[in-house]
């Protein structure tokens, strides 16, 4: 092998050595940058397990590790932003059936009275509530057998909802009746639509979103397209009409009627 050649090759292993040393050490600097950035913050979590402790320890009553350690978690999340949130597995039901649009329930609105009672909104159409004459304004005293009056709205409607095909009684007070009065109603599979809309007169129609749901979409083209189809039997019924009224003016009646085919 000639001196040119050796020293060729002697410069491209130098230069494969270089190139490989580099990149270990890249390499090497990336994990550490991984493994610094996964450590855990020890002297953070010193103080936390601290502030855990104190509270134990001296809070004016007892307070369970599991709803310490959740209202953490939550008080993490929460200060992230406006859209983050912890759930646990009873919210993150309630979740998924407010997004689905479909529960076992009675079929009514509610809300809580200052008085502790639970009032009726409104009943939904079509469903156990409404179909057994439940009102506005009514106030429910008792479900089953336990009293109401200050129990947290959302443990209520928690009782009311169930299996389909189950059954509950509620107690209720309604106005310009002398006693309470009892219903006995059997949950079914409810579906509350998250578009609502009624034609306000031909041309203009009305549409409102509740809540955003997975059927959110759809119900959306459905109620435009219901719009559609009462627009156009409103807009018939309005051509016809003008039809048969006599002493209008011949150029207005072709004008309005020309819209309608």
């Amino acid at each position: 092998m000639s001196a040119a050649t050796r020293h060729g090759l002697a410069l491209a292993l130098s230069f494969l050595a270089g190139v490989s040393l580099t990149t270990v050490h890249t390499v090497w600097a990336e994990k550490e940058t991984t493994a610094e950035s996964n450590r855990l913050p020890l002297d953070e979590l010193r103080t936390f397990t601290g502030v855990l402790d104190a509270v134990k320890q001296d809070y004016v009553e007892p307070v369970k590790d599991k709803d310490l350690l959740e209202n953490a978690i939550r008080g993490m999340l929460s200060n992230l932003d406006p859209h983050s949130a912890y759930l646990d597995a009873e919210a993150f039901q309630d979740l998924q059936i407010g997004t689905s649009g479909e529960f076992g329930g009675l079929g009514i609105e509610v809300g809580q009275e200052d008085s502790g009672f639970i009032k009726i909104i409104a009943p939904i159409d079509d469903t156990p509530a409404q179909r057994a004459g439940l009102r506005a304004g009514d106030l429910i005293i008792r479900l089953d057998d336990t009293s109401v009056k200050g129990m947290p709205l959302a443990d209520a409607i928690q009782r009311m909802r169930g299996k389909p095909n189950s059954s509950i009684t509620l107690t209720i007070v309604r106005e310009g009746t002398k006693k309470p009065f009892k219903v006995k109603l059997v949950r079914e599979v409810i579906q509350v639509r998250s578009v609502k809309s009624r034609l306000l007169e031909p041309d203009f129609g009305y549409l409102r979103i509740t809540q955003f749901q997975s059927k959110t979409a759809q119900n959306l083209e459905q109620a435009l397209q219901e719009l559609e189809q009462q627009n156009k039997k409103t807009a018939a019924r309005t051509g016809a009409g003008l039809a048969q009224q006599p002493g209008r003016g011949v150029e207005r009646r072709g004008g309005c009627g020309g819209r309608f085919p």
